[in-house]
């Protein structure tokens, strides 16, 4: 990977590997949400993929995830307009955004350790989605969201 390459380039310029290294790793963007067809509001849910490994804050099938979660959508540099959920602290949305990535980064700090420690990541709130069933989904709404259009 190139030097500091979150600084360097635009979004679209960066390697496979690079886009990939931004991901700062919450797990937030794993996390289940609800949109209200009428209102357009995001629910967000403290309850991750069932895939996502909560103390890792990783995907556990990263590599097939597409085939055994239909609905997990893939951000890319093309699309990152399209996923105004994201939280502040995302990486992705940081750069897009023109601001520098947080010192809790990993790229920044090293490791992941400093964000859980910090508490941006899912590891301290969140349940896997195997262990919550479907009809009780709605009581674990932790946040709702305003997306405009």
């Amino acid at each position: 990977m190139r030097e500091r390459f979150w600084e360097r380039f635009d979004l679209e310029e960066l390697t496979n590997e690079e886009w990939e290294a931004l991901c700062d790793g919450c797990g937030q963007c794993c996390l289940l949400k609800f949109q209200d067809e009428t209102s357009g509001e995001l629910a967000v849910l403290n309850v991750a993929c069932e895939l996502l490994d909560i103390h890792s804050c990783r995907c556990s099938d990263y590599a097939h995830r597409f085939e055994k979660v239909p609905d997990c959508t893939q951000l890319t540099p093309e699309r990152i307009d399209d996923f105004r959920w994201l939280p502040k602290s995302c990486a992705y949305r940081r750069v897009a955004e023109g601001r520098k990535l947080a010192a809790w980064h990993p790229l920044i700090a090293g490791g992941p350790e400093r964000m859980h420690r910090k508490g941006i990541s899912v590891r301290s709130f969140a349940v896997s989605q195997r262990e919550v069933p479907e009809e009780e989904l709605e009581e674990h709404i932790i946040a709702i969201l305003p997306i405009d259009g």
